[in-house]
């Protein structure tokens, strides 16, 4: 895939297709944006290009998932968090291959990516968080 598409949530799932976590960087400021957003949220312009993210950062929060959505049944108990990876940016994910109760705020961890088949919801490549 070409970094030439939009700065949309969309476009960033075309990159976690293709096991590629992607941000949008300012070329004026240098402010990095996570989800993309065609315009920079702190100077307003629009030129900006995809930057790849390493994927590595801390566990900032989490919460236990006991009673989930049908989709997710299968899961259940399974963790959600917030990751801050090293340029200050964070974003929400499922946290798996580690058990609730070893969870530790400020523990670090990276970025996964995986296809999981269902007769009920779509397939498409997801990214997750995963203990170093």
């Amino acid at each position: 895939m070409s970094e030439s598409h939009p700065f949309t949530v969309s476009s960033f799932y075309l990159f976690i297709k293709e096991k590629r976590l992607m941000a949008a960087k300012c070329s004026k400021c240098g402010t990095i944006v996570l989800p993309p957003k065609p315009m920079c949220t702190k100077c307003f312009c629009t030129d900006i290009e995809w930057i790849e993210l390493n994927g590595t950062g801390k566990l900032l929060s989490y919460t236990v998932i006991h009673v989930a959505p049908e989709q997710f049944q299968s899961m259940v108990p399974y963790c959600v968090g917030i990751v801050e990876f090293n340029d200050g940016l964070r974003l929400p994910g499922i946290i798996k291959d580690i058990q609730p109760e070893q969870l530790k705020v400020g523990m670090e961890l990276k970025t996964d990516f995986e296809c999981e088949p269902s007769s009920t919801w779509p397939c498409w490549t997801r990214y997750y968080f995963k203990p170093v």
